[in-house]
């Protein structure tokens, strides 16, 4: 079967894509994996909050489209492959995210054909402005999986960054607008840590 010339612009744009996005197995997060072996990549971390979409879907705001934040999710980092992992608990970093991140959405979503780049972009851009509860969900559960994972591995990453109790209250915060409940689950985590000396008040 031949192919038509443009159908094998757009497959080749798609698989371009493709080939590019398997670099954020390469990226290298901060936070370890639950059982403390090794750290995770951040492939790995988008494939697991999305996997969390569905299963603690039900404590997301009544009405919200869990399809859509399943694909926000695993859209919602590609930009690490230009800009890296920002550790959110350095201002420095921070300050600096948001212009590096855009220039890697508008290149690597560009790689697409038009229609399907502006899609993904949109979802990207949905979960960074936080606007809607699909985004604020998805990015409760961006929040909380590291919490989760510091938890269960003695503080994790917190007591090798000096972090403090009082910065991760504040991004709580984050997680308790999209989903009181898993609000109120990591702000047990973060007592219990406290109470534990794995995390220093």
């Amino acid at each position: 079967m031949t192919i038509a010339p443009e159908e094998d612009r757009r497959l080749n744009a798609q698989i371009a894509f493709a080939v590019e996005i398997d670099k954020l197995k390469r990226i290298i997060r901060r936070n370890h994996l639950i059982d403390g072996s090794r750290r995770e990549n951040t492939a790995e971390h988008s494939w697991y909050v999305g996997t969390l979409a569905m299963v603690l879907g039900e404590h997301a705001p009544p009405g919200t489209d869990l399809q859509r934040v399943v694909a926000m999710l695993l859209v919602h980092d590609l930009v690490e492959i230009d800009a890296g992992d920002t550790f959110i608990y350095d201002p420095v970093e921070v300050a600096a995210q948001a212009d590096v991140e855009r220039a890697a959405a508008e290149r690597i979503f560009g790689l697409l054909p038009a229609e399907q780049g502006a899609e993904l972009r949109a979802l990207w851009d949905e979960f960074e402005e936080r606007k809607t509860p699909e985004a604020r969900f998805a990015k409760a559960l961006d929040r909380f999986a590291p919490i989760l994972a510091n938890h269960h591995t003695e503080g994790g990453t917190w007591p090798l960054f000096k972090v403090r109790a009082s910065q991760v209250r504040e991004k709580v915060r984050i997680i308790e607008e999209g989903s009181p409940t898993l609000g109120r689950y990591a702000l047990e985590l973060v007592e219990l840590s406290v109470a534990r000396g794995h995390l220093a008040e």
